[in-house]
């Protein structure tokens, strides 16, 4: 589970409810007792769940949850439930609906991607980047680990990861010995990756026998020759594809026998629709 502090949960509570809700006051309706259910319209994964426990929660609500993170459910099926008085109810309203569907949007995505890598290849591993939109990172982490997804890295100080933008900055950019050796000296628990822009680099940089070279980019066919060229030396170095992977296009790479995909698109995707229905109780 990911933890989630009193204060972010605050952050996302506020954005929408920071001087109460005009509305329901205005119609006198606060303490009128009142029921709520959010329920996912289509079958699929569900995620954020335990987000939106807390936020109701934090609202003073105590919830009835039917489900659990990373559950797959049927359409119609009841997540969420509580009574309480009116301006609560009005107030959790759409702030949990919108973490629920924007959770389970993204959940969906990347166990449809999963899915259809594993029907290829059982060993195929599907990890987001941290090319997340601004400040939903930890929202989508804990919607891309309750689907079956991987995190690629959550930020620059997780792994070592070598792009052209680094060796640019160096006095011998393609001085690919030194610089994996530098790395694994410097940061002898991490393993080097290093990124790929073409084939001529992916060529040069064999031979410096990294963990992991990523192709960013690439199309199928440039893909298999290097499969091709590491099988033919002999040489014990993964490759991951990245850039423009996504749902659609991720079988035509594991047929080649890529295990590891490197993605963004699970973020971008369409939000689950969470209908919210409030009653009198």
């Amino acid at each position: 589970m990911i933890y989630f502090s009193d204060k972010e949960l605050d952050d996302f509570l506020l954005e929408d409810i920071y001087r109460g809700d005009l509305t329901t006051h205005a119609l006198g309706l606060e303490k009128v007792p009142a029921k709520i259910e959010f329920k996912r319209k289509n079958a699929g994964m569900v995620a954020g769940i335990s987000v939106a426990e807390r936020l109701l929660k934090k609202l003073g609500i105590t919830p009835q949850v039917y489900v659990n993170e990373g559950e797959a459910v049927e359409a119609g099926a009841l997540l969420l439930s509580a009574v309480d008085s009116a301006d609560k109810l009005q107030q959790a309203w759409k702030v949990v609906q919108l973490i629920l569907e924007w959770s389970c949007g993204v959940a969906q995505y990347t166990a449809e991607m999963i899915a259809n890598a594993k029907a290829i290849n059982p060993n195929a591993v599907v990890a987001c980047t941290r090319k997340s939109i601004p400040n939903t990172r930890k929202l989508a982490t804990n919607a891309v680990l309750a689907a079956g997804g991987h995190i690629h890295r959550q930020g620059l100080s997780e792994t070592l990861l070598v792009f052209t933008n680094h060796r640019n900055l160096l006095a011998e950019p393609n001085n690919w010995t030194h610089i994996v050796e530098t790395l694994k000296r410097e940061a002898p628990e991490n393993k080097v990756t290093l990124e790929a822009d073409n084939f001529a680099q992916f060529e040069q940089m064999i031979s410096a026998s990294p963990d992991i070279i990523q192709l960013d980019k690439w199309s199928v066919e440039d893909v298999k020759a290097a499969l091709d060229l590491i099988k033919a030396q002999g040489r014990n170095i993964t490759l991951s594809v990245a850039g423009g992977v996504n749902k659609n296009n991720v079988a035509n790479y594991a047929k080649l026998g890529i295990n590891l995909f490197i993605t963004s698109a699970p973020y971008y995707a369409a939000p689950e629709d969470i209908k919210v229905v409030i009653s009198k109780a």
